[in-house]
Order: structure tokens, then C-alpha cells, then sequence
């Protein structure tokens, strides 16, 4: 996270459940912002049920910063129609990038 998220006033303004649901969803990304995790992922991320976690990846994909999304999600079907797991990509007004490695005192398992 940029200190800017703060100094700007994105994080006032996007609110603790969207910022809570943005960084679950961004500890999936990859050096381009983009992540695939499951609604299952996300809710036990958030410690929420599935249909909570839905609502709030919906609320969060609504939401917008200076007129522009922080988060793109693009949801398409498979060869055989069965739809495949979201494609979210941070973006970079969000002021989220990962990073290579998280400090070892952090790191869980």
C-alpha cells in the first residue's frame, strides 16, 4: 500500500469494508494486478459467508475513486459455457502493488 491511500483520501472514502475487500482480494494478485480467487477464497478471507463475500466484491466493483474504478472484474465461460472463475485486476489507483516478498515476521503458513 502507498502512503498516498492515506493522503489522498482514498482509504476515508472507500470505507472499511470495501478496503477490508480489496486487500483479500489483492493478496491474490500478480505483478500486473491481475488474480483469480474463488468466492470461497474471498469469503474465508474476509471470515464471511459466500453470499456476504458476493455482495461485497459486488458493492466493491461499484465503487469509484475520482470518477474511476479501483477494481476491474471481468467474468467470462468456458469453451463448455460453465463460467469460469473471475478475473479481478487491481488497478492502479487503488494504491495497492505487491510486492516480491512479504517480511519474514509477517509470513504464516
Amino acid at each position: 500500500m502507498y502512503k498516498s491511500a492515506v493522503t489522498s483520501g482514498l482509504i476515508a472514502d472507500i470505507g472499511p469494508e470495501n478496503w477490508q475487500t480489496l486487500c483479500v482480494i489483492a493478496s491474490y494478485m500478480d505483478e500486473q494486478g491481475e488474480c483469480f480467487p474463488t468466492q470461497s477464497q474471498i469469503a474465508k478471507g474476509l471470515g464471511i459467508s459466500r453470499p456476504a463475500a458476493n455482495r461485497r466484491v459486488r458493492k466493491l466493483a461499484e465503487y469509484r475513486w475520482q470518477g474511476r474504478p479501483v477494481i476491474e472484474t471481468i467474468r467470462k465461460r468456458s469453451p463448455t459455457g460453465q463460467w469460469e472463475n473471475t478475473r479481478y485486476t487491481i488497478l492502479p489507483i487503488s494504491q495497492l502493488r505487491i510486492f516480491e516478498a512479504e517480511p519474514e515476521d509477517i509470513v504464516r503458513d
